[in-house]
């Protein structure tokens, strides 16, 4: 699976308004319902799973990175949205430092693969030092983009 087949460019959000973790989830949902990707009347549950989900653990998995996430029975299709923060969020991170780079992933209650699969590929990335640093870089949703298609043709980036 590559970054192109489940994040939603139009969902992008270059600089976050929140400064809270809870705001930045709420953020990226409404990102994802704006363009169309939730369903009508989604939004709020939506929402509330996936804070719930992060008040279970956090996601915030060090390096200026969260990856909040939750399966949902409500979402038809795997989707993601990114969001950055200049100022950077506190996300309970295992690192105790802020988060830079949020990656929200909602994926169908029934079909666990495909949200593995998702996992998989943004895992993947973020372990390496090289794409942190050009996300973090990253200041307009077209830098963003760029990005990701660009690692879905190169895997060592």
């Amino acid at each position: 699976m590559k970054f192109a087949d489940f994040v939603c460019f139009e969902a992008v959000i270059p600089e976050l308004e929140s400064k809270d973790r809870d705001g930045a989830i709420t953020e990226l949902v409404a990102a994802l319902d704006k363009a169309g990707r939730l369903g009508k009347g989604n939004c709020d549950k939506i929402t509330r799973a996936v804070i719930k989900r992060e008040n279970e653990a956090s996601t915030g998995m060090g390096k200026g990175i969260a990856v909040p996430h939750v399966k949902h029975k409500a979402v038809k299709d795997v989707v993601a949205a990114v969001g950055q923060s200049s100022k950077g969020i506190d996300f309970a991170a295992l690192d105790k430092q802020p988060v830079y780079s949020v990656l929200l992933l909602l994926s169908p209650a029934e079909d666990p693969d495909k949200h593995l699969q998702a996992m998989e590929q943004i895992f993947k990335h973020l372990q390496q030092e090289k794409f942190r640093k050009f996300l973090r870089q990253s200041q307009t949703t077209a830098q963003i983009e760029d990005l990701l298609k660009e690692a879905d043709v190169n895997p060592s980036l």
